[in-house]
């Protein structure tokens, strides 16, 4: 099917990441050209511009509607196009890009653009936390607190974001959390309260090893807090092993609903949204089409 596509709309937020980027317009404009296809491209200025950019591709007669940024970009770039017959693509510019490291998008701007053109179309399940879309990874508790005081951080990347767990880390305590599905209900103490539809929070840290974005479930995990001393846990975001972990319990729900005693900080897709103590988290299956590498297996 992306053979067929004639006319592809870059929506680029050079913001996206570890700070500014050089202008890569023209390599954007070679690789089209050089596919035959028609470009047309346009540049982020703020908060919901590129839901409104997305959706205005759309209606112009773009068939490929491709996102130039981070999981937050993506999120709004999805947002104005889900349940269309619209097709999103990554070029992954993010500081973790979590959704295009699980379909094993490459990072490099060259080659993210030849995987591009030579990728498969695949019917992606996203999903709502109080009524808002998530594509990738959304979270109550510590890693939500995080995303509050990440948001307000001069500076992005890895080694910011570790810092920042690594000085707030005592200071944020456990909570009671019950979990309801259906006629079912269950009670836990949390530190983390992960949704995911993909594998990861980006930079490789996977939080659900075993997701997959169009099984039609979501998988919530549960994560209690860790002694200080147990460094090791730390290690299994990396190696795809925390699913195994005593710290972390494992759900595979379709929809779910979160009661908390009191408030408290969330995010979706790495975006900090505020604090609440109910949450009703539902999935939307096969919601958005997007590109994905041909050879990337189970995803």
């Amino acid at each position: 099917m992306i053979d067929e596509v004639k006319k592809v709309f870059f929506i680029i937020n050079k913001y996206s990441g570890t700070g500014r980027k050089t202008d890569f317009e023209g390599e954007i404009m070679m690789a089209c050209q050089a596919n035959g296809v028609a470009c047309g491209m346009a540049c982020t200025e703020g908060p919901a511009h590129a839901t409104a950019l997305a959706a205005e591709a759309l209606g112009n007669g773009f068939e490929l509607i491709v996102a130039v940024g981070g999981d937050g970009t993506l999120n709004e770039v999805a947002l104005g196009l889900l349940n269309t017959s619209g097709i999103m693509g990554i070029i992954p510019k993010g500081s973790g890009n979590g959704l295009a490291r699980h379909l094993g998008i490459p990072l490099r701007l060259d080659l993210a653009l030849k995987c591009l053109f030579t990728s498969q179309v695949i019917a992606m399940d996203t999903f709502r936390v109080n009524g808002r879309p998530s594509l990738n990874v959304s979270g109550i508790g510590f890693d939500g607190y995080i995303a509050d005081l990440f948001g307000m951080e001069k500076t992005r990347g890895l080694r910011g974001y570790t810092r920042l767990v690594l000085n707030e880390f005592m200071n944020f305590p456990e909570f009671d959390a019950r979990l309801i599905q259906g006629e079912k209900e269950m009670v836990r103490k949390a530190f983390v309260i992960a949704i995911a539809n993909s594998s990861q929070y980006g930079n490789n840290a996977r939080i659900a090893p075993a997701a997959s974005i169009r099984d039609g479930l979501l998988n919530i995990s549960i994560l209690k807090k860790i002694p200080p001393y147990r460094l090791d846990f730390i290690y299994s975001f990396f190696s795809g092993t925390i699913d195994q972990s005593a710290y972390c319990e494992n759900l595979k729900v379709r929809d779910v609903s979160i009661q908390l005693n009191t408030p408290i900080s969330y995010h979706i897709d790495g975006e900090p949204a505020g604090k609440a103590d109910a949450f009703k988290i539902e999935l939307m299956p096969a919601s958005l089409s997007i590109l994905a590498p041909r050879e990337c297996g189970k995803v």
